[in-house]
């Protein structure tokens, strides 16, 4: 059996319906590559999803820092600084990426710069003193945004040139789920090895496997066969900014959407704090955050194929259920200070976790689908990379929630969540399908 046809067989069996084989929105030449490139594209997923998991900004970074003795103050800055890094420069670059004919070798190239940073993470932060080596780690990880930010506009444009509309959504929840898979067995390590652990060599060795994971990501997404694309209406950032904005005044449908997204941002800010808010009501140790990373990744191993296939029918209404989730969510969490204290604990707790992370899931994977399948394709990348940008400025607002915290609790900004979830869901109502989102201009 060659390489090519067990590929077919995997793409069938993952995606064969009663539908049949179909290749909407791409061109013949790319619809014989699909197999082929679905495989491929869920192999790198694997591979990226599970650096995600055991270099996380917002789990195992902060326990580095930690061990570093550099200031809790810069654990604060790592989960803000990668969310809006990833974000923020999409719209600069955008303009540039429509100006190459293949766009995968962007994505290459970042998933390189995020290996190597990584790897010098690893190597130079131990050699320096506590507060360097902590602004060493921010610093880092900064460039690894950036990158970030690089290749999730050219990881959109080639998924749409090489993924057939109907199939996208599948292909984004197998990733979710192959990745999710091993991240149990990483969230099981961090619980046993890690959580508790006070030296350098268990963070150290997480940090050069994630590095060779980007690596082999890389080249899994070189080898994607990707057929040219147009190269015409290439802009500067100025010229990108003012092209994005113009769209926001004349697509209402769009417009929903980023409002919708943006309530929706909730969803993802608020688990830091539920995290904060189970260490208060639970057994306050910090081997309780494997458990919380265990039922993050159970909910993506198996929310993700529900919400693959869902979101093909309707990406809208997997948003929608998505942030009602995430309401429910905070909803349990606000009740839990109630239950006896004999059952506040980690493992009740987590169900809450479950929960947050099927919402995340729904979400994010919703918003991804709903966004490639709306946009042009001529300017899908304006369209990812000003939603990006939005949202990534919002992401460095959203700073504010932990004085929000401070000020009025945990229990008040957990209230606030749900508030905003339920908005969310409202807005993402008055959303059109993605199919009539540029159907929506006046």
């Amino acid at each position: 059996m060659t390489a090519y046809s067990l590929s077919e067989r995997i793409y069938d069996y993952i995606t064969t319906d009663e539908e049949g084989h179909t290749c909407e929105a791409i061109s013949e030449q790319a619809c014989t590559d699909v197999p082929q490139n679905f495989l491929l594209n869920t192999l790198n997923g694997t591979a990226t999803k599970l650096a995600e998991q055991i270099a996380s900004p917002s789990l195992v970074l902060p326990w580095f820092l930690s061990a570093l003795g550099a200031p809790t103050a810069l654990a604060g800055l790592l989960v803000p600084i990668r969310q809006a890094g990833s974000m923020l420069p999409q719209l600069a670059v955008a303009g540039r990426i429509r100006g190459f004919k293949k766009r995968k070798w962007f994505w290459v190239g970042a998933g390189l710069v995020q290996a190597v940073v990584l790897l010098l993470m690893a190597l130079l932060a131990p050699t320096l003193p506590a507060l360097g080596a902590g602004l060493t780690v921010v610093v880092l990880l900064g460039v690894f945004s950036l990158a970030s930010g690089v290749g999730s506009v050219s990881f959109k444009d080639v998924m749409a040139k090489t993924i057939p509309q109907g199939r996208r959504g599948r292909l984004l929840a197998v990733r979710a789920t192959t990745g999710g898979i091993l991240a149990l067995g990483a969230g099981w390590l961090l619980r046993t090895y890690v959580a508790d652990a006070v030296a350098l060599t268990p963070y150290l060795i997480l940090l050069f496997i994630a590095a060779g994971l980007w690596f082999g990501a890389a080249l899994l997404f070189g080898a994607i066969e990707e057929e040219d694309g147009a190269t015409e209406g290439g802009r500067n950032a100025l010229q990108e900014a003012k092209a994005g904005f113009k769209l926001l005044r004349k697509a209402p449908g769009f417009r929903r959407f980023i409002i919708a997204r943006a309530l929706l941002l909730s969803v993802t800010l608020s688990v830091p704090f539920y995290a904060l808010d189970a260490k208060a009501l639970t057994d306050n140790r910090t081997s309780s955050l494997g458990v919380f990373v265990i039922a993050a990744s159970l909910a993506q191993v198996l929310s993700s194929p529900f919400w693959g296939r869902f979101s093909d029918r309707s990406s809208r209404t997997v948003m929608m259920l998505g942030g009602g989730l995430a309401a429910g969510a905070g909803t349990l969490a606000l009740l839990f200070g109630f239950l006896p204290a004999t059952q506040q604990n980690a493992y009740i707790y987590a169900f809450i976790f479950l929960l947050i992370g099927f919402a995340r899931a729904g979400v994010r994977l919703g918003r991804k689908t709903y966004l490639v399948d709306g946009a042009p394709a001529d300017q899908r990348p304006l369209y990812v990379a000003l939603s990006n940008t939005i949202i990534g400025a919002l992401t460095l607002a959203g700073g504010a929630f932990g004085l929000v915290a401070g000020a009025f609790g945990l229990r008040s900004l957990i209230a606030i969540f749900v508030i905003l979830a339920l908005l969310g869901v409202l807005l993402s109502w008055y959303m059109p399908e993605a199919n009539q989102m540029v159907g929506a201009e006046t």
